[in-house]
């Protein structure tokens, strides 16, 4: 199995929303995608609760089978969909993916 993680700071303002409203859009969004996009495993988002400097604000823990499903979640219309609106409210982003 594949863990996919992604951390955001996300903008203060983005898109007409806070980054609290954001931050819950893009919960509610990712979330979504369980059962819509078969490749996922497993996908839970948490948003931060603690303010700190260091703290990221938003990060989506994932699951899949492998590399290439990873690389279908990736293109999937629906994802892409999400991912879209998720680049135009980030300050920044990291990533890892390791195999469990």
């Amino acid at each position: 199995m594949l863990k996919h993680v992604v951390m955001w700071k996300l903008e203060e303002e983005a898109e007409g929303k806070t980054k609290a409203e954001n931050a819950l859009w893009m919960k509610e969004h990712l979330e979504a995608l369980v059962g819509i996009v078969p490749e996922i495993k497993s996908l839970e988002v948490g948003i931060n609760v603690l303010d700190s400097d260091m703290a990221y604000d938003a990060v989506l823990i994932s699951t899949f089978e492998n590399k290439e499903a990873l690389a279908a979640y990736k293109i999937n219309p629906k994802h892409v969909e999400v991912s879209s609106y998720c680049k135009k409210i980030r300050k920044s982003r990291v990533v890892i993916d390791f195999y469990i």
